[in-house]
């Protein structure tokens, strides 16, 4: 490859890495494509119903989640991030954000992992998120 190519591979590499606010990407399931967009839909609705206690938005307008992988036997991993590392809701958060996922019917096990790459950053709320806070 020539370095202008390289450098075009490296580029594409980085942007897949980076998630789009709210995305709620779903993969490496073997199940009917209407049951995988069901449970997406519902996971995506319960994570809406955590909030973090300080701050009048969810979890999920915040940005703050940023994969969600529905394996074939309807196991949940949630990779989710938090403001900041000394964010006082570090301990709740996570269990408040396992807890609304298992909640959804069909679901099997769920793990949540907090993830620090890349950093929260508020470019990854929503519209609706910046509304609520003013940040306009």
């Amino acid at each position: 490859m020539n370095d202008a190519a390289d450098d075009a591979a490296k580029a594409e590499d980085t942007v897949a890495d980076k998630p789009p606010v709210n995305a709620a990407v779903a993969h490496g399931s073997a199940l009917p494509e209407p049951e995988l967009a069901r449970l997406t839909d519902d996971i995506v609705a319960a994570l809406k119903t955590v909030y973090d206690p300080e701050i009048p938005a969810d979890v999920y307008e915040l940005g703050l989640i940023y994969k969600i992988d529905i394996a074939d036997d309807r196991g949940v991993k949630v990779d989710m991030s938090l403001t900041s590392p000394n964010c006082p809701s570090a301990q709740e958060l996570p269990i408040m954000v396992e807890n609304a996922v298992a909640s959804v019917t069909g679901v099997g096990p769920v793990k949540v992992d907090v993830v620090w790459d890349p950093p929260w950053d508020p470019s990854r709320m929503s519209d609706e998120a910046r509304l609520v806070l003013n940040m306009w």
